[in-house]
């Protein structure tokens, strides 16, 4: 067995990066329960309380007509909503569904114990140890995509990453929609702050799978999320993108941004209601737009720093909500999301803490799509390569660790123990020699070498590994085919699109 074989030696960097193959993980412990049966009872009428009594600011026009033909009360722009209106809307939505995406080999599952990870998506910055933290570009967009594609631990093309600022910000979908059916052929997800953008990439993402649009109809194949405006408001371009989603049975994720303290009460139990709220209003918006179309309830309720008032995540208050949601979604029988954050400004032992806690609140919490699981830094600010390569690591670290545990007679290993006997080692035994290859996880970044080998080999650091990773792995990179005929049919649309001037933005 050689050194090598247990990471005690720097991989070259034109050997192939030794990663897990494309699979989608599954909870297989049962989900953490922090709160009672009767606790998520009184959350859930509390809830209800919130809907009726005080209700929700709907600002389009189209999304009151559609609540008050369902039986909502509207006054102005506030709606409230009847606890009939909600329960109606929770029996029509499915508990799992398919997740289509243009190879169908990276098909995923959304709902029961699936679990899907999905890079950052949104940061207006990015960073690496070479150039520093600067305004995201087209081109860092296209990276991230890329590296969303080359490992197999992420299950989605991203949001766009980094969002591509040297692109007007009319057109800018255009390129970064492209960027996403072109360099990935993973699920994609799709923009909803204006009715052009939405549209504009739902055609993108439908004319990359090279399907009809009845086909589409029938096959979600794109995903948006849906922040309301907390507390207790849902602005215009939110609110269309719950009703054309649900129409065009494409997914939609809910996700109330409910930061105790801020914009939701500074009590855990106050935020929980009024994300809980939040949500369930998104639910009845969807459902009694389209009934069944697919739906996934969010959770990114956390806290902020109370000196300073900035969000901070990875925290206790948020591994708490993480498990809470979790238990409210399973209660109505819906796909959860929830995300792995941090609020650190730098690679350092915050950003492994933190993004280690909220990650396990993630998944524990029963998490069926974790958003920012790569990348994430600076509460979402940032967009780092050198975060995206140490989070690679660590969801492969989670897949094995939610891998069933074999228990057989050969796994059990008795005749090892009578071929070795008491006082030996199993270095040399049969069954070790039959299995030490891949017994045990390969880590990409950890360094397993004694002190002396290390400091010999320049004492590196964590942050320098992840830095030669992302770049061996855009090295290694290799755009997914697409039939000619449809990327010069994508090309034609962006192109007409651009000429058209996109979603117009200046007034």
């Amino acid at each position: 067995m050689t050194a090598e074989r247990h990471g005690r030696r720097s991989r070259p960097a034109d050997l192939p990066i030794a990663q897990l193959p494309f699979a989608q993980p599954r909870l297989t412990l049962e989900p953490a329960r922090i709160l009672s049966d009767d606790q998520i009872e009184t959350i859930h009428r509390q809830s209800l309380r919130v809907l009726k009594e005080i209700g929700m600011d709907v600002l389009l026009p189209e999304a009151r007509d559609i609540l008050a033909k369902a039986g909502a009360s509207v006054s102005g722009e506030r709606v409230r909503l009847g606890a009939e209106i909600v329960e109606a809307a929770l029996k029509t939505p499915p508990a799992e569904f398919t997740f289509h995406a243009r190879n169908p080999a990276h098909h995923i599952r959304i709902g029961g114990n699936w679990i899907a990870f999905a890079p950052v998506g949104g940061p207006p910055n990015c960073s690496d140890l070479d150039r520093g933290r600067r305004p995201g570009s087209l081109e860092d967009n296209a990276n991230f995509v890329r590296l969303s594609q080359f490992f197999n631990c992420v299950h989605t093309a991203g949001g766009g990453s980094v969002d591509a600022l040297d692109v007007h910000a009319s057109i800018r979908h255009l390129h970064i929609m492209r960027n996403k059916v072109r360099l990935s052929d993973k699920v994609p997800f799709v923009v909803s702050t204006g009715r052009a953008r939405l549209f504009d990439s739902l055609e993108i993402a439908r004319l990359a799978r090279g399907i009809s649009r009845e086909r589409f109809l029938k096959e979600p194949s794109a995903y948006t999320v849906i922040n309301t405006n907390s507390p207790l408001k849902l602005d215009n371009p939110m609110a269309m993108g719950v009703i054309e989603m649900a129409r065009l049975n494409q997914i939609c994720v809910l996700t109330p941004f409910t930061l105790a303290g801020a914009m939701a009460p500074v009590t855990l139990a106050g935020a929980l209601v009024e994300q809980n709220a939040e949500a369930l209003f998104g639910l009845a918006l969807s459902q009694h737009t389209n009934p069944g179309a697919p739906f996934v309830y969010g959770g990114f309720t956390s806290n902020v720093d109370m000196k300073s008032g900035a969000p901070a995540f990875g925290t206790p208050e948020y591994m708490k909500a993480c498990i809470a949601g979790g238990q409210l979604a399973r209660r109505y029988k819906l796909p959860y999301r929830t995300s792995s954050t941090n609020a650190a400004n730098s690679v350092d032992a915050q950003a492994a803490y933190e993004t280690v806690f909220s990650l396990w609140g993630a998944i524990m919490g029963g998490g069926n799509v974790i958003q920012h699981a790569a990348g994430w830094m600076e509460g979402g600010l940032v967009a780092s390569y050198e975060k995206f390569a140490l989070d690679a690591d660590l969801l492969q670290m989670l897949e094995v660790f939610l891998a069933p545990l074999v228990v057989d007679d050969d796994s059990m290993g008795f005749d090892a123990m009578l071929e070795v006997g008491p006082g030996g080692h199993f270095f040399g035994a049969k069954h070790t020699l039959e299995r030490y290859a891949t017994a045990f996880y390969q880590p990409l970044i950890s360094d397993w070498r004694n002190f002396q080998s290390w400091q010999q080999a320049g004492s590196p650091q964590a942050v320098e590994k992840a830095n030669a990773l992302w770049k061996q792995a855009l090295a290694q990179y290799r755009e997914p085919p697409m039939d000619a005929a449809i990327a010069e049919e994508i090309d034609a649309f962006v192109a007409r699109r651009i000429a058209e001037g996109g979603e117009p933005t200046d007034f």
